[in-house]
């Protein structure tokens, strides 16, 4: 009759068949966890179809990121980017999508691509703008911060080299609500530089594209 010495496993087999069995379920979760995380990222990739969608977005900030496997990133068109997000609800969205697409945290990315002054740039674009809009089109959640952000904007779109950037005057103006933040933007302005808005707006301007940036407001309700 085998002793009971034998028939039983000792101490040491038992810690090894655990930590076996440990590994084969660590490796299993680690299997489905990566599955599952494929799944989503596909199915994520077939929304970058939808032109101004989340996962759009995301996408394209990737690419901007890559930059065409060129040495460096392509600072402009995250720029561009940034601007077409309508909201910070909005944004938010995009960066959830960049997570199911990439598996990595688009702000963490961001701060990695991008100089300290730079990656502060992108965050104004997207402090300036309302938090989000209701289902009739108005923008919720507008702040006099975000009045100064805008204001600033327009600062550093008036001394771009080589010349005003007009395409960053557009997007402010696009998002600036009503005529009545405007106003505010333009009181926020005076305060930040002493500056008349109208008056610097015409300075850089043509009269042609003056007129064509004021009817994006003066189209805006009151």
């Amino acid at each position: 009759m085998p002793s009971s010495q034998s028939s039983e496993l000792t101490t040491r087999e038992k810690i090894q068949y655990g930590l076996i069995g440990l590994a084969v379920l660590g490796g299993a979760a680690f299997l489905i966890n990566n599955l599952i995380k494929k799944s989503k990222s596909n199915l994520e990739e077939r929304l970058t179809l939808e032109d101004g969608g989340a996962a759009t977005f995301a996408k394209q900030l990737k690419m901007a990121f890559e930059n065409d496997g060129w040495f460096g990133t392509d600072e402009e068109a995250i720029r561009q980017v940034l601007r077409k997000v309508a909201s910070k609800e909005d944004f938010q969205k995009v960066i959830d999508s960049y997570q199911r697409l990439y598996s990595n945290s688009l702000l963490r990315d961001m701060k990695d691509e991008l100089s300290s002054s730079e990656y502060a740039e992108m965050i104004a674009i997207i402090s300036s703008k309302p938090d989000r809009y209701d289902k009739n089109g108005q923008a919720q959640g507008v702040t006099a911060l975000q009045h100064v952000s805008w204001a600033r904007r327009l600062k550093a779109a008036f001394d771009y080299f080589p010349g005003t950037d007009e395409d960053a005057i557009r997007a402010v103006f696009i998002e600036i609500p009503t005529q009545t933040d405007f106003q505010q933007v333009a009181s926020s302005y005076r305060s930040e530089y002493g500056a008349d808005l109208i008056s610097d707006l015409r300075g850089e301007l043509e009269f042609w594209e003056y007129g064509a940036m004021m009817k994006l407001i003066t189209d805006k309700p009151k």
